[in-house]
């Protein structure tokens, strides 16, 4: 009887967090459509970052508070309850888009966890929901929002229970989080979103040879994914150790992507760069795209702009797969594909997720030779992931609770 009553909450948990959160989340979506089309039209709008980071601070100082921790608080909030306010969602929104307006260099997808956790638990509050199912309505609500921004709502849902803690699993919220994804993609395909995904073509059979390629640029991938999060994590430390006044920091952080611009001439790096990871497909990537991607990244959001880490790191790992393919004799598309979901797996701690990723973006196909790198990048990348928040439950390296926090 007791399954049955959770069943039946869960179910209308869902349907509400679904719709209301994937009509957010699909709103928010074209929203940075749109705002990616003016901006790469209007190229010169880049010159004005650093007033819109003053405009972005201003915002987060008179009504963020707490909201700037990001996602990192969405995570302590189902580890540990803290409290996420309501006013995150529209603040995300705002911030994410103007950053992509005028181009800086964000995702999306870690925008979404924010505003799905964040009505998540407004959901939760409304209904008087204790402790515990309060976690699951956050948990459920970022599903939501990262299922209509992707289009990959198995990934979407999996994803929020598996990046809370390394080496579990929060099970509890399978029904609500499933539904919530589904319902929300379906929404987003209602308002003329369609999933992300890419033609990785004709597949070799897999041979000792192709796979000992395959093991060695798996290990190059862990070790971007490394470099990626230590990138990221020092660049944000420097600015706040040397520029500890916020609307500083963000000028200065503005300037240096200008600058950056300027110096290299192009717009590649700038806004989410989801042209580059489709190029990337179809034609080796040069050598350096995936520094840049993480130099542009690491100043953007390491200055106080806003926006996700998860789209750069799929830009990362596809460009490094496209660049090492011809070296090693690797189909491109292919070698792009693992690439992709290596560093995502590297740098979220999440291989259930990578792997249901893979298969939505790529199809079943592809599995194979996904899963391989996915489970050496795993390994190797350590206890380095993108949110400091996210607790390592488990050892990587042996069967033994270890609780300590990710570096």
């Amino acid at each position: 009887m007791e399954s049955i009553k959770s069943l039946v909450k869960w179910i209308i948990c869902s349907l509400v967090i679904g719709i209301v959160v994937g009509f957010v989340g699909s709103c928010f979506h074209h929203i940075l459509e749109e705002v990616t089309h003016i901006r790469q039209d209007n190229p010169w709008l880049v010159y004005l970052l650093p007033i819109t980071g003053v405009i972005i601070v201003f915002f987060y100082r008179n009504i963020g508070k707490t909201a700037n921790k990001g996602t990192n608080l969405i995570i302590s909030a189902i580890q540990s309850g803290e409290r996420v306010p309501l006013r995150m969602a529209p603040l995300i929104i705002i911030g994410t888009s103007l950053t992509h307006l005028f181009g800086g260099s964000a995702g999306r997808e870690g925008a979404a966890l924010q505003i799905g956790g964040s009505l998540g638990n407004f959901f939760a509050k409304i209904v008087k929901y204790d402790e515990k199912d309060t976690k699951i309505a956050i948990m459920c609500g970022m599903s939501a929002c990262f299922s209509a921004l992707f289009g990959t709502p198995i990934a979407a849902a999996i994803f929020s229970m598996e990046v809370v803690s390394v080496g579990i699993m929060h099970y509890a919220a399978i029904v609500p989080c499933v539904i919530a994804a589904l319902i929300a993609s379906g929404i987003a395909k209602m308002t003329g979103l369609s999933g992300t995904s890419f033609d990785i073509g004709e597949i070799p059979a897999l041979d000792p040879v192709l796979g000992c390629k395959m093991l060695l640029v798996a290990i190059l991938f862990a070790f971007a994914s490394i470099l990626l999060c230590k990138v990221l994590h020092k660049t944000a430390h420097m600015f706040s150790t040397y520029l500890p006044g916020e609307y500083l920091r963000i000028i200065v952080s503005g300037i240096m992507i200008i600058i950056l611009y300027l110096g290299f001439g192009t717009t590649d790096y700038l806004g989410a760069g989801t042209h580059i990871i489709e190029q990337s497909f179809v034609e080796q990537s040069i050598w350096y795209a995936f520094l840049l991607k993480m130099l542009f990244t690491a100043i953007t959001l390491g200055g106080g702009f806003k926006g996700g880490e998860i789209v750069p790191t799929l830009f990362v790992g596809a460009t490094l797969g496209s660049f090492l393919a011809p070296i090693f004799g690797l189909p491109i598309a292919l070698c792009a594909a693992c690439g992709m979901v290596s560093v995502f797996c590297g740098v979220t701690n999440c291989p259930l997720t990578s792997l249901i990723l893979s298969i939505e973006m790529f199809g079943s196909e592809s599995m194979t030779f996904c899963m391989l790198c996915i489970a050496v990048s795993y390994l190797l990348s350590g206890y380095f992931s993108l949110y400091h928040s996210q607790k390592i439950t488990y050892s990587k390296y042996k069967p033994e609770y270890i609780d300590r926090n990710s570096l």
